[in-house]
């Protein structure tokens, strides 16, 4: 089977100290569910999110992992970082996300540059596919239960709370 098949991200968040992207995910093949670090390196408050992400994404030795991680979900949790590393607060680096990912119906798209214009384009495929999973759908899982390993360190983590339904 191929790694897709066994491995089945659950969760994904952020770690601040050491700074860390963490997936919960299921291995299939051992029947466990399962805690992988990832490391951030080379990550400062000007760094570029959408780069970050992508080099993450594109990791051979988290790729497999990461298959079921939008890619929007790690640049968010990249943008938390960088606001941490600013001196926002979660709060903050949370609606300053949230303002930056919505689309403001009055906007005048033709004024807009090809980056910008392929970002909102990307948002709304994304909310066009979030709002298409639906239970006939063959991806969408009934009952998730996952058991978290009582791990002290996971309590300065931020969980990516939307992670669940983008899954």
């Amino acid at each position: 089977a191929s790694a897709t098949m066994t491995l089945i991200a659950q969760k994904c968040g952020i770690c601040f100290q050491p700074p860390s992207i963490i997936l919960i995910y299921r291995d299939n093949s051992q029947d466990k569910t399962r805690q992988r670090i990832m490391p951030v390196r080379n990550f400062s408050r000007f760094s570029d999110c959408s780069r970050a992400a992508e080099q993450l994404k594109n990791n051979p030795r988290h790729k497999a992992y990461l298959e079921g991680v939008s890619l929007r979900q790690l640049q968010k949790l990249y943008s938390l970082l960088r606001g941490h590393l600013e001196g926002q607060s979660l709060a903050e680096s949370l609606e300053k996300y949230r303002q930056e990912q919505t689309i403001d119906p009055e906007e005048d798209m033709n004024k807009l540059d090809d980056k910008e214009l392929a970002k909102r384009k990307s948002i709304m495929d994304e909310l066009f596919e979030k709002n298409r999973k639906r239970k006939d759908d063959p991806d969408f899982v009934y009952n998730r239960e996952v058991e978290f390993p009582q791990d002290e360190q996971l309590e300065s983590c931020t969980w990516d709370m939307e992670s669940d339904e983008e899954i």
